[in-house]
């Protein structure tokens, strides 16, 4: 398992595509994504601004992050979806949330 966390970060280190990560490792985008939050739980920072420009759209990113900056009370997943509504998906509320994590601390 810590094989796959640092398979998983040197490939982020690397700005390699979400889905070619999660196929090395036989995972699905889910399971890749809670990888990742338990990395950066954990207290490792990423930088994954470079799958999020593919990924997604700029002014949706800027909305979901805001709303961890300025309105959520905790970063907590299922208050977010609550808050966001149905312009965002779980994935991309996920995303975002994680680069929020990496750049401000926990």
């Amino acid at each position: 398992k810590s094989g796959n966390k640092i398979f998983i970060i040197q490939s982020i280190d690397r700005k390699m595509d979400f889905e070619d990560i999660a196929r090395a490792k036989d995972l699905d985008f889910d399971e890749l994504l809670t990888e990742i939050e338990g990395i950066v739980n954990s207290g490792t920072k990423l930088d994954i601004s470079y799958y999020l420009k593919e990924f997604m759209d700029e002014d949706k990113i800027e909305d979901i992050y805001l709303y961890f900056k300025e309105d959520a009370e905790s970063d907590s997943l299922d208050a977010a979806i609550e808050e966001l509504g149905a312009d965002y998906t779980e994935e991309e509320i996920r995303l975002v949330r994680i680069k929020f994590i990496c750049e401000q601390g926990n």
